[in-house]
């Protein structure tokens, strides 16, 4: 008998590196590149179905499995709505991830069709300043397809990326979101890698951080959710009884604990934004990864981590965001994916 408890397990998958948008921040450092045909794709959904099926059998947990579809741009991928189809027919929930600009009526009644439980759309500020970091005329672009996901019923969350350039315009944000249907609003922070290297001088200050995170999940929106991944915001608002777990990781940053990445052409990595690659899921076993990579063992081991984040707490529920750890140490010439979370303000 399963416990009713669920675990959360998901899978985000970059279908192609193509894109039809070069934005500042983004951790991509090509467009291009070899992307995995149909069949090895088909192939490999089959393949995580029945590992978390396996799963479920051993250790009697449920698990509520799903799949963030991006890209780059995974709307350029013609077969992306087969793809999609299959990951649903083997039980997976589906989420997109996308710019929202290739998005027009008919392919919002498509996305509905295969009870799709929502699209993010990426969205950087009000016009001016969402139009600097992801070029002339994608903003309404963007909220065009936004218009089209909402007129069709599905749930939409618009996401920011923060940064100096973008941090004071939280309350226009929320303005945007309700005036063009969309649900929720979310946060993430800019991670210096890729070209978004280039915006390390943009990159917030912890003292910036924490007012900004403070005056983020203070707002109160009717019909409007306002949600984070962040580990670090996350903290702002649970509970401490997570401080009691000690070593064991159950929450917080989802690299190695609750979730992996597979890029365009097979690799396998602990997050997108955290480039460690473990594996190819053209040669290698995403189960015995899972259990033998000495990264994820790594990532799931406190006496490993650095700084502040080896002496937290709260080190069960957050550890960091890896990405942005890894990311900053490399810039200062100690690249380390163990690192302290260098914008916490906890």
């Amino acid at each position: 008998m399963l416990t009713q408890s669920t675990f959360d397990f998901f899978i985000q998958w970059h279908l192609t590196e193509r894109c039809n948008l070069r934005c500042r921040h983004c951790y991509q450092e090509g467009y291009g590149g070899e992307e995995l045909p149909l069949i090895e794709i088909v192939r490999t959904i089959q393949d995580l179905a029945e590992m978390i099926d396996d799963w479920s059998d051993t250790y009697e947990i449920a698990f509520q499995r799903s799949f963030n579809v991006t890209g780059g741009e995974p709307l350029l991928r013609a077969d992306l709505f087969e793809i999609m189809e299959i990951m649903g027919d083997h039980g997976f929930d589906l989420y997109l991830l996308t710019n929202g600009i290739l998005i027009d009526s008919l392919k919002a009644e498509r996305l509905a069709a295969l009870r799709i439980k929502g699209v993010q759309v990426s969205l950087e500020g009000p016009e001016e300043i969402h139009d600097k970091i992801r070029g002339m005329g994608s903003f309404r672009s963007s909220l065009a397809g936004v218009k089209h996901l909402a007129a069709a019923g599905i749930p939409v969350t618009l996401n920011l990326t923060l940064s100096r350039l973008n941090g004071e315009f939280v309350s226009q944000m929320i303005e945007v979101a309700k005036s063009v249907g969309a649900g929720r609003l979310g946060f993430s922070r800019l991670v210096p890698s890729g070209s978004g290297l280039g915006m390390l001088p943009q990159m917030l200050a912890r003292e910036e951080v924490e007012r900004i995170y403070g005056q983020i999940l203070s707002q109160k929106t009717e019909g409007l959710e306002i949600v984070t991944g962040d580990p670090i915001a996350t903290q702002m608002t649970t509970n401490d009884f997570l401080e009691e777990l000690g070593g064991i990781p159950l929450g917080g940053c989802a690299a190695g604990v609750s979730g992996l990445t597979i890029l365009a052409d097979g690799t396998i990595t602990p997050c997108r934004r955290l480039p460690l690659p473990l594996g190819n899921i053209r040669k290698d076993s995403l189960r015995e990864l899972w259990v033998t990579s000495p990264v994820l063992e790594k990532l799931r081991d406190k006496s490993g981590y650095q700084g502040k984040c080896g002496r937290c707490p709260r080190w069960a529920g957050c550890r960091g965001c890896r990405a942005i750890a890894y990311a900053y140490s490399q810039t200062q010439g100690r690249p380390d994916f163990l690192a302290e979370d260098p914008q916490c303000f906890l």
